[in-house]
């Protein structure tokens, strides 16, 4: 019998053989045995499996002193302002309602709740914010469900942070009427669709008064906006993941580090509040659930909890918190995060070391290190039908090429300019001086670790880096490339400094954006991403302006409009607005003697009203 470690990898490579099918990107490698190769990994996207979030992260209550009971208060039912008998004193741990109880386990014991204070300053608002953090970013994959138990409140803001806290953006807005409250039409998810998924709406389903004892929960819906792709009973992931890939704003939308929670008005029992009985309003939270994973950007399959922070456990020679950098040697081309294409192994998208053309990496089994080459053999990212084939062989597909460089720099993506050094502005010497990358010293170069070539101009006496990584570009590698903009939260010398604009293709005038990351966006289209429509314009591959609507572009004589896109006329009549009249050969009756010239006048006024309306 052969000894050696070929065997024992042909071994291992059976054992995983027999085991179960990995599901939707569950695994980020596995071990297969080929005719020609032997054994060798294949590796694919990956990423943790969802969990309840609410045990790893910290809470933050403000503003100070708007949890009860310092002092000590009596608060009474808001169906019945006289029972009075519940009491928050914070001194006595049985009458005490701290934050920590929104995410307790609570069992078959009695229900425990944070409390705010009563509303007894009113008419001034009894404002409250809870805030959520993870120090970590995570991924939404379940709805968001709060529960109240004094009633849920008539007016509040869910918003997220993706830089942790630095700033803030709203997720959802809950009134018990929109437009009175924020100014907004009432929506429920279900009205929306795949262009408009990622609309911030205000919803009054959670709001209105139905009784103190029937509705606790407040929800906001993720899974329903994974169904706008995925459909309703969410068979169709293949098209959310597809949809995920090239919309990265899809991707961030349910991406967070911190959640806060702005209540703005208690429960008032569908009435007006009672001057009398201010002690019935206030806020009670019992139960916080936030399902979700790591984002570890499809480099890892497991997320650990170490020293109070969520680290996830990077595969593919990636590092970092988030798996969002390669490993030190292993840099041969750019970091970029997992595909989940093609369904449902993915494309890991490995950082390859840089001793070679294509790298080297070292694979350990079985206290066994073996030298596989990634590419074109051991990093078969990409399957036939998306999975090996049944004598073992894998194919692998080119990583598509990063868009051109086109156009010209707009003010976005700037970077401060680092202070040449002063060595290089002194007029050259009798000896002619060698260049960087002849001496073999880089100390020059000045390009903040996205590149190691620099090359001496003559001309200009200057050095310039060669070959900027990472999306950078200039002298010193400290602008972003065309189409990318500055990230604020990273340092100039960060592999991730630059990110891609992505602004929607159809919606924007060009694939730039600026140093906040709004993309320029063609007439009638809106939203940083230019993916939403202006009001006056409707969606279809583009934006553009209504033919006719419910409040100024109405169909005339009994027309009735069809998705803002075309009048639908009676049998007689005609035009872009069923404004003119026409023969009915059958019937022998003519209207056009009577609309021949209201028509052109209906068009002209019509087309004025929507100038007008639009600007």
């Amino acid at each position: 019998m052969r000894s050696g470690p070929m065997p024992m990898l042909q071994l291992a490579a059976l054992v995983y053989s027999l085991l179960p099918a990995r599901t939707q990107y569950d695994s980020c490698k596995s071990l297969v045995n080929t005719d020609d190769a032997g054994p060798s990994w294949e590796f694919y996207a990956c990423q943790p499996r969802p969990v309840p979030m609410k045990r790893y992260l910290r809470v933050k209550v403000e503003p100070a002193g708007v949890t009860c009971g310092d002092p000590p208060e009596r608060f009474c039912a808001l169906g019945n302002p006289y029972m009075c008998f519940s009491e928050c004193d914070a001194s006595n741990r049985d009458l005490a309602h701290p934050p920590k109880l929104m995410f307790d386990q609570e069992g078959n014991g009695p229900v425990t709740y944070w409390q705010s204070v009563t509303w007894s300053k009113y008419p001034e608002p009894l404002l409250a914010n809870i805030t959520l953090s993870w120090n970590k970013s995570i991924q939404l994959t379940e709805n968001i469900v709060i529960t109240f138990e004094a009633g849920r409140p008539t007016t509040m803001i869910l918003e997220k942070s993706l830089n942790y806290g630095r700033t803030w953006q709203p997720y959802q807005y809950y009134a018990e009427d929109c437009m009175e409250a924020f100014r907004m039409e009432a929506k429920n998810v279900r009205d929306l669709s795949p262009v408009t998924a990622l609309q911030i709406i205000c919803t009054e389903d959670y709001s209105k008064w139905v009784g103190f004892e029937n509705e606790k929960n407040l929800h906001f819906e993720v899974k329903e906006r994974f169904a706008i792709f995925a459909g309703s009973l969410l068979q169709n992931m293949e098209a959310l993941y597809k949809r995920m890939d090239i919309n990265k704003g899809l991707r961030d939308f349910f991406t967070l580090t911190d959640l806060r929670i702005r209540l703005i008005k208690p429960a008032t029992g569908g009435t007006f509040v009672q001057r009398k009985y201010l002690n019935k309003y206030f806020y009670a939270i019992s139960n916080v659930e936030v399902v979700g994973r790591c984002k570890c950007n499809m480099h890892a399959n497991s997320c650990h909890f170490k020293e109070g922070n969520l680290m996830c456990d990077c595969e593919h020679n990636t590092t970092g918190q988030d798996c969002g950098k390669c490993r030190k040697n292993y840099k041969a081309k750019s970091w970029r995060p997992g595909s989940y294409s093609p369904y449902p192994m993915g494309t890991a998208n490995s950082c390859v070391a840089a001793s070679s053309t294509y790298g080297r990496e070292t694979v350990s089994s079985l206290d066994k290190e073996v030298e596989i080459s990634p590419a074109p053999a051991a990093e078969r990212e990409v399957k036939k039908g998306g999975r090996i084939s049944t004598s073992g062989q894998a194919i692998k597909t080119d990583v598509p090429k990063r868009k051109a460089e086109v156009g010209v720099p707009s003010g976005g993506g700037q970077m401060k300019r680092p202070k040449a050094p002063e060595k290089i502005l002194k007029p050259r010497q009798t000896e002619p001086r060698p260049r960087p990358e002849e001496q073999g010293n880089f100390q020059d170069c000045e390009c903040y670790g996205h590149s190691n070539r620099c090359s001496y101009i003559d001309y200009l006496k200057i050095v310039t880096c060669v070959s900027c990584k990472h999306n950078t570009r200039g002298q010193h590698c400290q602008h972003c490339r065309l189409g990318y903009y500055r990230n604020a939260s990273a340092e100039l010398d960060d592999e991730n400094v630059c990110i891609e604009c992505n602004c929607n293709q159809l919606g924007s005038r060009h694939d730039r954006c600026n140093e906040t990351g709004h993309c320029e966006c063609k007439a009638g289209a809106t939203s940083p991403k230019c993916e939403d429509c202006k009001p006056g314009y409707y969606w279809r591959l583009g934006c553009f302006p209504n033919i006719c609507d419910n409040e100024l572009l109405m169909c005339q004589n009994g027309g009735t409009c069809y998705q803002n896109q075309r009048c639908t006329c009676p049998k007689g009549y005609s035009g872009i607005l069923c404004e003119a009249g026409s023969c009915d050969l059958e019937s022998g009756n003519c209207n056009a003697a009577s609309t021949s010239l209201l028509g052109p006048w209906t068009v002209l006024v019509a087309a004025l009203t929507l100038l007008l309306a639009c600007e």
